[in-house]
């Protein structure tokens, strides 16, 4: 059997939200102070949930 992890899903604006229980735009606020990890893939921002959790974690996603 083989062990390798699979690569982790891009999430998109609306999952990611919904994920940490705040709303779309409050989501897009942290992208414009360019406080949460996202990447821009086109046009859409997209979000690994592993690294979200760790910003989270590292106390960074206090609303200012």
């Amino acid at each position: 059997m083989n062990n390798s992890k699979l690569p982790e899903n891009w999430v998109s604006t609306k999952e990611i939200a919904q994920h940490l229980g705040v709303t779309v735009e409050t989501i897009r606020n942290w992208i414009r102070k360019a406080t949460i990890p996202c990447h821009k893939v086109g046009k859409l921002w997209k979000f690994k949930i592993s690294e979200v959790d760790a910003w989270v974690v590292s106390g960074q996603a206090r609303e200012d």
